[in-house]
């Protein structure tokens, strides 16, 4: 029998555990540095760690970035391969709604990867019409 996965809300993690995480989504470049990681985590207005077990690996997270007040950004949900479509992205999703709304922020959005719209839909996420997101890559 597997053990129950839990989510917790932290300020604080195993920094190799996190690059773990973030290397099972293709995010981790040779290039990033690891002592930025326990920064990203208590700089997030929320982050989100699932686990195997109260206290057993990390499984998968996500977090979100916000001032606190009017809007929310949930970013860098991943869940490692031997944990998907078991509910754990769901769990960890939720998770973070329930932080934000406890606090009032209820304006939340995100930017799907391709491929991964019917989950977001599937737990409330609308498509924003007329809008477009847009990453900077001017010069300064």
């Amino acid at each position: 029998m597997e053990p129950e996965l839990q989510v917790h809300i932290v300020k604080e993690w195993d920094t190799g555990e996190l690059i773990g995480l973030y290397k099972a989504g293709g995010w981790w470049l040779d290039e990033h540095d690891p002592a930025r990681i326990p920064e990203l985590v208590r700089g997030s207005f929320a982050f989100a760690v699932a686990t195997a077990g109260d206290s057993g690996p990390p499984v998968g997270m996500g977090r979100v970035i916000s001032d606190g007040i009017a809007d929310a950004y949930i970013q860098d949900l991943v869940v490692i391969p031997g944990y998907r479509g078991k509910g754990v992205g769901r769990m960890i999703v939720r998770a973070l709604l329930r932080f934000c709304f406890s606090r009032n922020v209820t304006w939340i959005a995100l930017i799907a990867e391709p491929g991964t719209e019917d989950f977001y839909t599937g737990i409330g996420f609308v498509r924003m019409k007329d809008h477009i997101p847009l990453r900077f890559r001017g010069t300064v």
